[in-house]
């Protein structure tokens, strides 16, 4: 399966949509490496970029894209949608999310399967934080600040 990569301008940096007519198969953070490729992009790709710039433009707070399915176990696709049930602007400690998918206790477990998420922001992993503080991110702390702080949350 042939990708396309188109990228979005970000004030944090541009993010890469990768995907095919039908799906996307990867979000690019920032700092990521992503050339885009030439040409149009495909359907499913320019309807993500769109979606991706209007959520940078604070016009959406939800995504509506088709995303490919990814190599995972079920623990990551647990955790993946809780990730989508955190509302826009709401944040969850890495805890509750652990909580929340019946496994209590596996809270490094939940970061490192946010760690893996192949679509940032669409599946917003920037919504967890720590009992203690902001937590780690994939894109950096100065990222997952700034979407954080672009939908309102308080961390």
């Amino acid at each position: 399966m042939e990708t396309f990569v188109t990228n979005v301008a970000t004030p944090v940096g541009p993010f890469g949509v990768e995907g095919t007519a039908d799906v996307i198969t990867a979000i690019h953070l920032p700092h990521e490496r992503h050339r885009a490729s030439r040409g149009s992009p495909p359907p499913a790709v320019a309807l993500a970029a769109r979606q991706l710039d209007e959520y940078f433009r604070g016009q959406r707070r939800q995504f509506d894209v088709a995303l490919a399915p990814v190599s995972a176990t079920l623990f990551q696709r647990d955790v993946w949608d809780a990730l989508v049930a955190i509302p826009y602007g709401e944040v969850r400690t890495y805890g509750e999310v652990a909580r929340s998918v019946n496994r209590a206790g596996a809270s490094r477990a939940v970061g490192n399967a946010n760690h893996v998420n192949p679509y940032p922001v669409v599946v917003p992993c920037h919504r967890v934080v720590a009992s203690t503080g902001l937590g780690g991110y994939g894109g950096g702390a100065e990222v997952k600040r700034f979407l954080l702080e672009l939908e309102g949350a308080a961390f």
